[in-house]
């Protein structure tokens, strides 16, 4: 079993890319999880479930295009620009690490994090990319940061 946690903030809108993500994302083998602004409320399943690979998506400030999406290295996480959380996604990964084979961070640049419910066309568009590159098992494709 593979889990998705999407984060994010709905109410910030490019921001909630992770949690529409989430919500949209629906395939065997994979468990998908609307974390919002508060992932650390999730951590019990993923460690309760053991998935094989560990995908958390969120928007982040990586200097690419909007919508441009990467895999970001666990030594780079503390260097970009996360959205608003609770606990640093760096925290969140270093505690889940014995409770998944493998997990992957996927940073969404957003275009607009300003207060709205709208998520941007661009990241809609990458957002879509993403989810048929989940249910096709090709995370190797996405460029590393």
């Amino acid at each position: 079993m593979n889990i998705l946690m999407g984060v994010g903030n709905i109410l910030r809108g490019d921001d909630g890319i992770g949690c529409y993500i989430a919500k949209n994302f629906k395939e065997k083998n994979w468990l998908s999880l609307d974390c919002g602004t508060a992932p650390e409320n999730f951590t019990s399943i993923i460690r309760k479930n053991k998935p094989e690979t560990l995908v958390i998506v969120d928007a982040a400030d990586m200097g690419v295009n909007e919508g441009g999406f990467r895999v970001v290295s666990e030594e780079k996480i503390g260097s970009i620009g996360i959205s608003t959380h609770n606990m640093p996604l760096s925290f969140l990964i270093n505690y889940l690490k014995d409770s998944a084979e493998k997990i992957i961070f996927i940073g969404i640049q957003p275009k607009n994090i300003r207060d709205s419910e709208k998520i941007s066309d661009e990241l809609r568009k990458s957002a879509e990319e993403i989810m048929e590159i989940l249910r096709e098992g090709r995370l190797e494709e996405i460029e590393t940061l």
